[in-house]
């Protein structure tokens, strides 16, 4: 059985996809299954947006390693190797899946806490006398 791999990355989250040519659909998430690993209905439902949309959802099995970051970040992460992988598997499904922002890395990430300042823009309470 052939592996496409593929990483997607989300604030401090990454991602490492291994999508078999021909599977079932069973997603496996750090040798958990993807309802265990997320019981979130909207985070399951994230995660297979790409292949929603293809409507391949049925046609391959997917290995996922999660790294770092909170379960929202984890599972953009997750969604944009998905849609890396489908990409290397046929080049014809990267306009739609890039018109509906699938394979845009989103780069937001927390600002650092400056010195002499609570947190990263906060600034301690002004008194004038």
């Amino acid at each position: 059985m052939e592996y496409i791999n593929a990483i997607g990355r989300r604030k401090s989250a990454v991602a490492r996809v291994y999508l078999s040519k021909e599977g079932t659909g069973k997603i496996t998430i750090n040798k958990k299954d993807l309802n265990e690993y997320f019981p979130s209905a909207i985070l399951q439902y994230v995660v297979k947006q790409p292949l929603n949309l293809l409507g391949v959802a049925e046609s391959y099995d997917i290995k996922a390693n999660l790294d770092g970051g909170g379960f929202t970040g984890q599972s953009q992460a997750l969604r944009l190797a998905i849609a890396r992988a489908l990409v290397k598997i046929n080049a014809e499904d990267k306009k739609n899946l890039k018109d509906h922002g699938f394979l845009t890395r989103d780069s937001r990430a927390v600002e650092r806490k400056k010195p002499g300042q609570p947190k990263a823009r906060r600034r301690f309470q002004f008194s004038k006398r």
